[in-house]
């Protein structure tokens, strides 16, 4: 028997091994270090392939590979440092929210979330990567929102003046058709006959009220040009009607009447018949109450959603009282005091799951118990309603045009804050 040969064979394993290991290593390298943390070449490579592949799909043409690493290196710094404070914040994002969040993302593109799997895994990615990429993402957002969220402050004289130059620049596109009378007063009139005529205009505005026709009555009444025609004045924007008209009108709504405005020529009555170019916006209202139990190293998720169910199951059954229930058990400090309750809100401004879930429900329906961001809930309908929110649609979208300006500055200060109290070294590749 050879020994020499029998000795070699584990000395080249051994090479063999160490060789493949080398090479596994320099495959997947370390091109950042953050902190305690590091970023691999793999991570880079992902991230770099990923958008190649959604340039090549959209026809986009992109910088040189090295710029694309080197901002993807950028990118992954940033995500290491905030999943490092989010590590510190003790913050998890459990298995129960992650799944809510894909069944939200699912029912999104029309689907459950077994058609999301099965769309994920054609396209040659791995579901159980792309649920801890989501995880990530989760965590990242709320950690995000939680820090610069406090930093923005926009005081009410801010919206209020975004307001009016938006309403300016809307205004201008608004057409109003216009309906007049004239109750005609002599340039010498006394101060009798100008309070006759202003008593004859407040008649004629009290028989529009009342829904008589206002054609016939401009026929009847008005001493303006246009009577004959019904006091029809036909579209026109603010910019071309008369001052007296233009500072009345601006704003009024359909079928609304003003006056009498007082002129050299008389008392005007005039009616708003028909509004274009103007958004208006409507929404659905809803009052609602819940009760809120957060899972806990006390209080697991299936306890809570246990406990939820049995108060759902006593309260259909008329065992118990949803008021008591919710100053008993929920944890939402914000409405448990009032028995669960919340006013009249728009429905989207609370989170995905809860408003599907409420505006899934008919009038004093009670849910199965559902998980949020915030933890289980169950939530009764109390009412619904529709409202006009035209006025408050527009202070809302000045108000989030102002926050989305400065979150981006604030959110920019805060990473570069992160970045210069962070030990971070990026490793130049040879």
């Amino acid at each position: 028997m050879n020994f020499k040969k029998l000795l070699l064979i584990p000395i080249l394993s051994a090479a063999l091994c160490q060789q493949a290991l080398a090479e596994r290593v320099q495959i997947d390298k370390v091109v950042a270090t953050v902190n305690e943390g590091v970023v691999l070449q793999s991570e880079v490579d992902q991230i770099v392939n990923r958008v190649k592949e959604q340039a090549k799909q959209q026809g986009t043409e992109l910088p040189s590979d090295k710029v694309l690493s080197i901002q993807a290196t950028d990118r992954l710094v940033d995500q290491v440092l905030i999943l490092q404070l989010a590590n510190r914040m003790g913050l998890e994002i459990s298995d129960a929210h992650l799944d809510q969040t894909l069944a939200n993302i699912a029912k999104e593109q029309g689907g459950t979330i077994a058609d999301l799997r099965r769309s994920i895994e054609a396209s040659g990615e791995s579901y159980q990567a792309y649920r801890e990429e989501l995880r990530k993402e989760i965590t990242m957002n709320q950690v995000k929102r939680g820090a610069v969220d406090r930093r923005v402050y926009i005081s009410p004289q801010e919206v209020d003046n975004l307001n009016k130059i938006l309403a300016e620049q809307s205004g201008q596109s608004e057409e109003y058709d216009i309906g007049h009378i004239l109750i005609k007063v002599d340039s010498k009139a006394n101060p009798e006959e100008i309070a006759e005529a202003r008593e004859r205009a407040e008649k004629v505005i009290e028989f529009l009220n009342e829904g008589r026709e206002f054609k016939r009555i401009a026929i009847a009444s008005s001493g303006g040009a246009n009577a004959l025609d019904g006091g029809q004045l036909g579209w026109m924007g603010i910019n071309e009607m008369p001052t007296l008209f233009a500072e009345a009108i601006k704003g009024k709504k359909k079928d609304e009447i003003v006056g009498p405005l007082r002129s050299g020529a008389g008392f005007h009555i005039v009616k708003v018949q028909d509004v274009r170019g103007r958004e208006v916006v409507e929404t659905v209202e809803v009052r609602s109450r819940h009760i809120l139990l957060k899972p806990s190293i006390i209080l697991s998720e299936e306890k809570a959603r246990d406990m939820l169910a049995g108060f759902v199951k006593d309260l259909r059954e008329g065992k118990a009282d949803f008021a008591e229930l919710a100053k008993e058990h929920s944890e939402d400090p914000g409405s448990a005091l009032k028995g669960g309750e919340y006013d009249w809100t728009d429905p989207s401004t609370y989170v995905p799951a809860f408003r599907d879930t409420l505006m899934g429900l008919e009038k004093d329906q009670i849910s199965e118990p559902f998980r949020s961001t915030f933890g289980w809930h169950i939530v009764q309908l109390l009412d619904k309603r529709v409202a006009d929110k035209t006025e408050q649609a527009k202070l809302n979208r000045a108000h989030q045009l102002l926050f989305r300006r400065k979150f981006k500055e604030e959110s920019f200060k805060w990473m570069r804050e992160m970045r210069e109290q962070a030990h971070i070294q990026v490793i130049e590749s040879q």
